[in-house]
């Protein structure tokens, strides 16, 4: 244990400082709860063709199947801050993950061709839950890690939601054969839903039994301050950094990256299709290596950001290189599936990359505001931005072709790329663990 003297304005007190190796548990089982939840995000969307003829819908309705994860977190992301503010990390897990097993379940009763009404509630059961994911790795890192473990432990946080990208890109076309007609593409996707009702329900048990909110004592110096702070009102935290000028312009870049990920996510299948007919399989497999790039560039990120603490500089460089690869993406998609492949594991390594550096800037930007109310506000313009941009691109690729859809995302990644450089290296919660005696 250490032990030392913790100064919370004038007056000191004598704080305990630990890290449990308990810890790694709470985090794996974060992991866990984050990939169930997003696996299901592309689940539809990634297998589209097989959808609109099992169901007889078309493919914007099948579009919003990723978009209604978007559109619900908007305005649930405040009381889901809120709560997790105020009751901390347990109570909002637990809600979570309750969400997201029934909706897995009301998923597995929608199998049939006139049930896909059924299917998009249970869609949205878990899109709701979506709010007690995103926000929490910034969080959870805080609370449980040490400070020279945070960056590291919030890029691992951040990579239960890749991982469950990857599941649900790599699973659906593997699992949901294109050339099955109605009997073998309906026994396909009960087998895939009842999969992943069993597995959430297992993984409930698991976070009611085991998952605890917060160590004992706190584990840094920073988080020991945080707590002792006596802190206003949620909606006065709100309003604090709506008033931050470096962490605005970090929303609006963050937003426009993340966002333009969703669309290209969303619309892959199509986006593929475009090319090679027969390109199912492939545009799933393309999805996983997005998001295994991405994992791997997250822990590079988190390991550079535990080891340098240069929070500014490299969300420049990981946000110009986005930019970078979406313009090679641009122009290489007819070139080839090899090509594909590699460009699109270049796009990921940075794209996706992105996401735990901009819940670490946000977190030095604004403390000591609560970490989940910061990352909250990120991932509420993330979904904003994906929404509109989902839109713009499947207009743009349908009527004037995928070339000028992916240049005019290269294009609002070149304005976030220079809001990026005019952001402000304000490091506060460095500062606070600077100043620790």
């Amino acid at each position: 244990m250490d032990s030392t003297e913790v100064k919370v304005g004038n007056l000191p007190s004598i704080q305990p400082l630990k890290v449990y190796k308990q810890r790694w548990f709470i985090l794996a089982m974060f992991v866990a709860f984050s990939a169930s939840n997003a696996m299901q995000w592309v689940q539809y969307s990634i297998i589209a063709n097989v959808i609109t003829k099992y169901y007889n819908i078309s493919t914007t309705i099948v579009d919003w199947t990723s978009m209604i994860y978007m559109v619900l977190y908007i305005p649930f992301i405040f009381p889901a801050s809120y709560l997790l503010d105020r009751l901390g990390l347990r109570v909002a897990i637990t809600i979570g993950i309750a969400g997201t097993c029934i909706g897995s379940w009301v998923k597995v009763v929608s199998v049939a061709p006139d049930r896909f009404w059924v299917g998009f509630l249970g869609q949205s059961i878990v899109a709701l839950s979506q709010v007690f994911v995103l926000s929490v790795p910034a969080r959870l890192a805080a609370v449980w890690f040490g400070a020279s473990q945070v960056s590291s432990a919030c890029s691992i946080g951040v990579f239960g939601n890749q991982l469950g990208v990857a599941t649900g890109f790599l699973l659906p076309p593997l699992l949901v054969k294109v050339t099955g007609d109605t009997d073998e593409t309906q026994r396909d996707l009960f087998f895939m839903f009842l999969g992943i009702a069993i597995f959430t329900t297992v993984l409930f048990v698991v976070i009611i039994l085991f998952f605890r909110s917060k160590p004992p004592t706190p584990p840094s110096y920073a988080q020991a301050q945080q707590q002792e702070e006596n802190r206003e009102a949620f909606f006065e935290s709100l309003k604090r950094l709506l008033k931050n000028r470096p962490y605005l312009l970090l929303l609006t870049a963050y937003g426009i990256n993340v966002g333009i990920f969703y669309a290209i996510s969303t619309l892959l299948n199509q986006i593929i299709l475009q090319y090679y007919k027969d390109g199912q399989e492939d545009a799933g497999r393309i999805g996983v290596l997005i998001v295994l790039a991405g994992m791997m560039g997250s822990v590079c990120c988190g390991v550079i950001l535990d080891k340098y603490h240069k929070f500014k500089e490299t969300t420049m460089v990981v946000y110009a290189m986005s930019l970078l690869s979406m313009v090679i993406f641009t122009f290489t998609l007819d070139k080839g599936m090899v090509l594909v492949y590699v460009v699109s594991g270049l796009l990921g390594f940075f794209m996706t990359g992105l996401l735990p550096v901009g819940f670490e800037l946000a977190a030095e930007l604004t403390y000591p505001e609560p970490e989940g109310t910061s990352a909250g506000l990120l991932n509420a313009a993330s979904q904003v931005f994906g929404i509109i941009f989902t839109s713009i691109y499947s207009v743009i690729l349908y009527h004037a072709g995928d070339i000028w859809a992916n240049a005019v995302m290269s294009l609002m990644l070149l304005i976030g790329t220079i809001l990026t450089a005019c952001i402000t290296s304000d490091l506060k919660r460095q500062a606070a663990q600077a100043n620790k005696i």
